[in-house]
């Protein structure tokens, strides 16, 4: 029996809809840098980039639990000496809430040449009305 190894002509995408305010943001990003990845595939190769299309609505209502609302920061810096900058998960919500899911599901992907292509597939909104409804993507509960 031989190892089945995927060729980049048989890829086949499938689009995924995922509602942020069902579920805490670990796992949510876990289900969605798999169907990225395409893990939950049977046809998963690691070397090709055969995973599907995920809209995520409601990232303004994403929840998280304890008091990480107040007690996680997000860094950024200028480039500048002094320049780091911090800012609350509140305050990054209320601000980009779509930076938080983007930012929590890049961090699960393995660091490689196929993670920005991956990311690309990522289609996140703040709020439950999306532009891809011609693409009828499949609901994740």
């Amino acid at each position: 029996m031989k190892t089945y190894s995927q060729k980049a002509s048989e890829i086949k995408r499938e689009w995924y809809l995922v509602d942020a305010s069902t579920m805490p943001l670990g796992k949510l990003a876990v289900i969605i840098a798999d169907k990225l990845m395409g893990k939950s595939k049977v046809t998963y190769t690691p070397h090709i980039d055969n995973g599907d299309y995920v809209v995520v609505i409601n990232a303004k209502d994403v929840k998280v639990t304890g008091d990480k609302m107040i007690q996680k920061k997000y860094y950024r810096h200028s480039g500048y000496p002094g320049g780091i900058s911090e800012l609350k998960l509140e305050e990054v919500i209320e601000k980009d809430p779509t930076r938080v899911i983007r930012e929590a599901v890049k961090g699960m992907l393995p660091k490689n040449k196929l993670a920005a292509d991956r990311m690309k597939r990522l289609r996140v909104f703040a709020d439950s009305e999306h532009t891809h409804e011609a693409q009828s993507p499949k609901e994740i509960k």
